[in-house]
């Protein structure tokens, strides 16, 4: 006999609000600093996204991931994201490499970083230096900017490609972010 089981639908405890993500970290900054952070849109996460958080984590002692919201995500890339900004959060916040999650909207994560002014800036190794938006931020308060590279050869483009290579468009009344609670 199968048992119902209810899902308690609460925010994790590290999903925060800019304000009290700061608060906190104003609170105990020696449980904090050195800081690391890192954003991206995080839709569909996969192995690479796991291993890129723990790599990033490694780097100080404390790891905030700057999470695009659905409004970010669809200016910086046509259909998406797949998944809602509210789960796309969940899943991070539960992965024991992330210590913190702070939605954001602005196209780059320049205004959380001139406010958090972590130590440590971490992107993928397919950013460069020169061409990250973020970096002149980073550099005027001396913070470092590491580019991590890791060796799982994944994406989200990769996965979408593949879902439409085995299943096409064919099927009527698949899932959608509008379709959900």
């Amino acid at each position: 006999m199968a048992r119902s089981v209810s899902v308690l639908r609460r925010s994790p405890l590290n999903l925060y609000t800019l304000e009290a993500l700061v608060a906190t970290i104003n609170a105990a900054p020696q449980d904090w600093r050195p800081l690391v952070f890192t954003n991206g849109c995080f839709d569909l996460i996969h192995a690479g996204h796991v291993r890129y958080l723990a790599a990033a984590r490694a780097l100080g002692k404390r790891l905030v991931v700057g999470l695009n919201s659905d409004r970010s995500v669809a200016t910086l890339k046509p259909k998406r994201p797949i998944i809602p900004e509210q789960q796309r959060a969940e899943v991070l916040a539960s992965l024991r490499s992330v210590d913190a999650v702070v939605l954001f909207s602005d196209r780059t994560a320049t205004s959380l970083i001139e406010v958090l002014q972590p130590e440590i800036y971490v992107k993928g190794g397919d950013y460069q230096l020169e061409t990250l938006p973020e970096a002149a931020a980073v550099q005027r308060y001396g913070g470092r900017i590491e580019l991590i590279q890791v060796e799982v050869p994944s994406s989200t483009t990769a996965i979408v490609q593949r879902i439409l290579e085995l299943h096409g468009e064919e099927s009527p009344g698949a899932w959608s972010p509008q379709n959900q609670p």
